[in-house]
């Protein structure tokens, strides 16, 4: 007989606010958000503690519009650094528990107990439970915990029931699946946003029990094999393991963005942010050992309006700043068409080791430029990244002194 799985997704309530509220013991009891810059009152809301969610604000609103509902909001800035390394540390904590753990997103874990549930017991709900008080305890972060027998149900499990009960702990077993999921609203299916949900209202899928009764040839007609996905997880049917390195595998491509501070309309200043983003993915790059050969080069317009994101094969695979930034800036230059532009992003892919590469006959200077490059990465690692900075970066226009700063566009 085929032994039952036992998989779990825990989630940690507000994440970022949790982390903040813990830190500071005199904000008990009262709002609290995670946005932007307090000290100017701009951005959005990263995160909003369970205090602030009753007076109506939300997640990714505009901070101005949660100070209008909450004049008493507690504004903290983000420090993504600190949210990293509580999640790291809920991670080992679940690896006390679990045989294997596999982090989803930074506040959401898989954890695989199939091998490892009789050690605490034989119940999964009181395993959750204190799982759920372990990591309280240990970092004043509270989880919710689904369970189920794969991991898409876990999810499920967690988002449709875990998060709405007392407890914050919910089975919901393969079995249950057709009484449980089925009635519910097709977009509270996981991998069904708004745009999807609209597609399918339109061929009069409602809910969950519509999409999974909806024939999958149907489904895989309309969309290919993200139609089959999605019948698939109507019915609960998901035979993935928990990978704790599923995130660690090679890369196909190395790439950085950034939104800029304002709309930027000359060519000198996008061409600025063009040389940083090189920069920092061929720094990248040379860090992972790799070179890369199909250079991407994207960019959104002033209030999301127009976009383009093209591609290039470049003459030999390179990890050199000077070669890729005279790329990107060529490939720019020739699809943009003036407007203002407010996100930038550059990647390199078509990646190989940097250690074996073909020489050209004439005019390779990729070893002078590794060599000096590599003395820069030497640096920077020693005294931050931005302790040498290009002339042109400490204009108005360059951004690599506050993005120093950030890791993933927020505050460490």
């Amino acid at each position: 007989m085929k032994e039952r799985r036992i998989v779990m997704m825990a989630d940690m309530q507000s994440f970022y606010a949790s982390v903040e509220t813990a830190c500071r013991p005199e904000t008990a009891g009262k709002p609290v958000v995670v946005a932007g810059d307090p000290k100017i009152r701009s951005g959005i809301v990263l995160a909003a503690c369970p205090i602030a969610k009753r007076y109506g604000v939300t997640t990714a609103e505009r901070l101005g519009e949660a100070l209008n509902k909450c004049a008493d909001l507690i504004v903290v800035r983000p420090r993504m650094q600190t949210y990293i390394d509580v999640s790291m540390q809920i991670t080992r904590i679940l690896e006390r528990y679990a045989d294997a753990v596999e982090p989803f997103s930074i506040d959401e874990q898989f954890c695989e107990l199939t091998g490892s549930i009789h050690l605490h017991g034989g119940d999964a709900k009181e395993t959750a439970r204190r799982m759920q008080r372990d990591i309280l305890e240990k970092t004043g972060v509270y989880a919710r915990v689904g369970i189920s027998d794969n991991k898409v149900l876990a999810k499920m499990a967690c988002d449709q029931f875990a998060k709405k009960n007392e407890e914050g702990v919910y089975v919901l077993r393969q079995a249950e699946v057709e009484t449980k999921l089925w009635p519910l609203p097709v977009h509270g299916l996981f991998g069904v946003g708004s745009r999807m949900m609209r597609h399918l209202n339109r061929m009069g899928i409602y809910t969950i029990g519509d999409l999974a009764r909806t024939p999958v040839e149907t489904l895989r007609r309309r969309w290919g094999v993200n139609g089959e996905v999605l019948w698939r997880t109507a019915r609960g049917i998901d035979d993935s393991p928990v990978t704790p390195a599923t995130h660690e595998g090679a890369q196909q491509a190395i790439g950085h963005g950034m939104t800029l501070p304002r709309d930027y309309v000359e060519g000198r200043e996008i061409e600025t942010v063009l040389l940083e983003l090189a920069e920092e993915v061929c720094r990248r790059c040379r860090s992972r050992g790799v070179m890369g050969r199909v250079l991407s080069v994207g960019c959104t317009g002033a209030g999301f309006e127009f976009g383009f994101s093209r591609q290039a094969t470049l003459p030999m695979p390179t990890q050199v700043t000077n070669h890729v930034y005279a790329a990107a800036k060529e490939l720019f230059r020739a699809h943009w068409d003036g407007r203002p532009v407010r996100q930038v992003s550059i990647a390199l892919g078509g990646l190989v080791r940097d250690d074996t590469y073909q020489l050209e006959l004439l005019n390779d200077d990729r070893e002078t430029y590794r060599a000096l490059e590599r003395t820069t990465d030497a640096i920077k690692a020693r005294f931050g990244v931005s302790s040498l900075v290009r002339a042109v970066s400490v204009g108005l226009a360059g951004q690599a002194y506050g993005r120093a700063a950030k890791i993933g566009g927020h505050y460490k």
